[in-house]
């Protein structure tokens, strides 16, 4: 079962801030390995990938790593072109890079939104561009997961409607261009997570002024899940793992929510 081994997988956004806990890309990139996956990942800085390349190289995998500019052509390309090179083919894909920042659309500022499109939507667009051709000319073709979120389903709280409103068009670009490539063997998911505590999320709070610091914004937000808790990086790392896999094979097109049953409640339980 969710066996990769000797699958190439290109992951971008597979950094983190700090070391304390895991961030989704990371957490994807080692559970890739785990199953066997060779890595080649692309992100914006190398400092912060270093848990995630000796987590991976401790326990006996392969993994590459990349600067890269998600929002920029060249630089995916560049990425892209290096794994091809190095391996012949790319079978898996990640786009897993996303920030959020606070403001609705009467006080956002025009540069605000366009950056926040940038980084959410046009990098998924960009890993997109660059890989499908490699993939439609294998004959297994392939699997890319982006990772959108259910801030893209439903209001969660907080203003951040560039964010909103970019995640919701990841999942519409993965359902139209898993259509259009279906026939070519190449399969498109997004995996949708909920509220996950990361080292990302301990930001939010100061991000989003939150009173009482990140203790009180970890406690309204596990209140708001019906299971009690936000999920972490793992839970959307084994959701991906399921989705790029074989026994995954007959899906695409779709999102898997994970999210502690949020997008299903109508308020607090």
């Amino acid at each position: 079962m969710l066996n990769l081994k000797g699958k190439v997988a290109v992951v971008i956004g597979l950094g983190q801030t700090g070391t304390d806990g895991w961030g989704i890309g990371a957490a994807c990139a080692v559970a890739l390995a785990q199953q066997g996956a060779v890595i080649f990942g692309g992100n914006r800085s190398l400092p912060s990938t270093a848990k995630t390349t000796e987590t991976i190289a401790s326990k006996g995998g392969q993994c590459d790593v990349m600067v890269v500019d998600a929002t920029s052509s060249d630089s995916v390309k560049a990425l892209v072109d290096a794994c091809v090179t190095k391996h012949g083919r790319i079978d898996i894909l990640i786009a897993n890079v996303g920030q959020s920042q606070p403001g609705c659309p009467a006080t956002m500022s025009e540069s605000t939104w366009d950056s926040q499109m940038d980084i959410n939507l046009k990098s998924v667009y960009l890993a997109c561009h660059h890989v499908l051709p490699v993939m439609e000319q294998q004959p297994n073709g392939g699997a890319i997961v982006c990772v959108s979120s259910i801030a893209g389903l439903r209001y969660i709280g907080k203003p951040q409607i560039a964010y909103n409103t970019a995640k919701a068009a990841i999942n519409q670009f993965v359902k139209a261009t898993a259509v259009i490539y279906a026939k070519r063997g190449v399969r498109l998911n997004s995996v949708v997570p909920g509220l996950m505590e990361t080292p990302y999320t301990k930001s939010l709070s100061t991000r989003f002024a939150v009173e009482g610091g990140y203790e009180q914004f970890k406690k309204m937000r596990d209140d708001q899940v019906p299971m009690g808790k936000m999920g972490d990086a793992w839970d959307v790392a084994n959701a991906v793992v399921f989705l790029v896999s074989d026994e995954a094979r007959y899906i695409t097109g779709q999102k898997l929510v994970v999210d502690g049953g949020i997008t299903s409640s109508t308020g607090p339980t």
